[in-house]
């Protein structure tokens, strides 16, 4: 094949460029009238009461930890299993990251350890919706309640996906929930993220916190003098310019409204892939829970054990072959910033085995069934000769 096709991609249409060339024609670039539109789709398709759109979705993460009140000393828990920014968010604060271990299947982080791991710094429960797939909310929002814990949802991977009959996003389990819109997720503003609550007072914590700690609300005023003029603002905490401009919000307003239409192609994907590789006894396909209805952001191949020496044979040889295979992810406590801070192998030894089995090779709208066919056949002969 002359082309690569990547692990993930996002899908582009006149509709999402005749978007963005509006506003480049328009007064407002930055923060316009684009900003809250995209917010209020946001909250329409969630069905949560606030959102809140950010610069990308480490800065979300970053804005939902301070939200929920994380300072120097408490802890926060949260999956190995997943990109450096869930955990980063919470030492930006000064808090520190607790890993428990995952499920061997769904790569989510394992409910059933969860209560081993609170001690009395402990703060909020960061579950990761790892690939796209819900983890199991009422499990963990019952421990942080009866722990008088926050849940923050980290589902980068995750807009459109489902858990038993609620919406990721709508904050049913949890206090907040973030989204990325990286051009590898559901949807994409190129860079972007969004926290979305139920909470006003949370939410009036993540607007000032993403606009230099600043606020402009009359009644939040700690200044109550009555001849205050309309240019005046203070600034209550030490915040970021965290602003996701018009330009990008435009882009992802046009994107989610064919949000439905991604899914679903990714789920025939999923399909395709599941009938293909049914019969291999190479590696095993994801799985899908009861109460879940994945996003599908990731498919990861799991390896058999013979296979691990030979993982970086067989990820070279997809690369070289055209396929964009990806690995999903190191262990975050494996990177050596996290060593120093004292974390050590075999930590969560579920996620290390996880790391040494998966391979996620190419999921995205835009994959036509020859392509599919392409990664299927390629695969299946190059794991052959192993």
């Amino acid at each position: 094949m002359d082309k690569l096709l990547p692990y993930s991609h996002q899908s582009i249409d006149e509709t999402d460029i005749d978007a963005v060339v509006e506003v480049l024609r328009s007064d407002f670039l930055t923060q316009g009238s684009r900003v809250a539109e995209f917010e209020q789709s946001l909250i329409d398709y969630c069905g949560a009461q606030f959102a809140v759109t950010f610069s990308s979705g480490t800065a979300a993460l970053h804005g939902a930890c301070f939200a929920a009140g994380l300072v120097n000393g408490d802890e926060l828990i949260t999956s190995p299993m997943t990109f450096l920014s869930s955990a980063n968010a919470a030492l930006y604060l000064g808090a520190q990251p607790t890993f428990v271990d995952i499920e061997t299947d769904t790569g989510n982080i394992n409910n059933t350890l969860i209560q081993a791991s609170i001690t009395k710094n402990t703060k909020c429960i960061l579950p990761v919706h790892f690939g796209g797939h819900p983890v199991d909310l009422q499990r963990i929002k019952k421990i942080a309640n009866e722990n008088e814990l926050l849940v923050i949802e980290d589902a980068s991977h995750a807009l459109g996906a489902k858990y038993l009959d609620t919406t990721i996003g709508d904050c049913t389990y949890s206090d907040m929930t973030v989204f990325s819109f990286h051009p590898v997720k559901s949807i994409t503003t190129a860079e972007g993220g969004a926290v979305l609550t139920n909470n006003k007072k949370m939410y009036e914590k993540l607007l000032s916190f993403r606009q230099h700690g600043v606020t402009r609300e009359r009644e939040l005023f700690l200044n109550r003098s009555a001849d205050i003029g309309s240019w005046y603002y203070e600034m209550h905490h030490l915040g970021y310019n965290y602003r996701l401009p018009d330009l990008l919000c435009a882009l992802g307003n046009s994107q989610l409204k064919r949000l439905d239409s991604f899914i679903q192609r990714r789920i025939e994907i999923v399909a395709k892939y599941n009938e293909a590789f049914r019969s291999t006894k190479s590696f095993d396909t994801p799985v899908e829970k009861h109460y879940a209805r994945s996003a599908w952001h990731l498919y990861q191949i799991r390896m058999k054990e013979r296979y691990f020496d030979q993982k970086t044979s067989i990820f070279s040889r997809l690369k070289e072959a055209g396929i964009g295979v990806q690995v999903h992810y190191i262990p975050v406590y494996f990177q050596p910033y996290y060593r120093q801070l004292g974390y050590k192998e075999q930590l969560c030894p579920n996620s290390e085995t996880f790391y040494k089995e998966t391979l996620s090779i190419p999921i995205y709208p835009d994959m036509s069934n020859e392509d599919i066919d392409y990664v299927i056949e390629t695969v299946l002969d190059i794991f052959s000769c192993f």
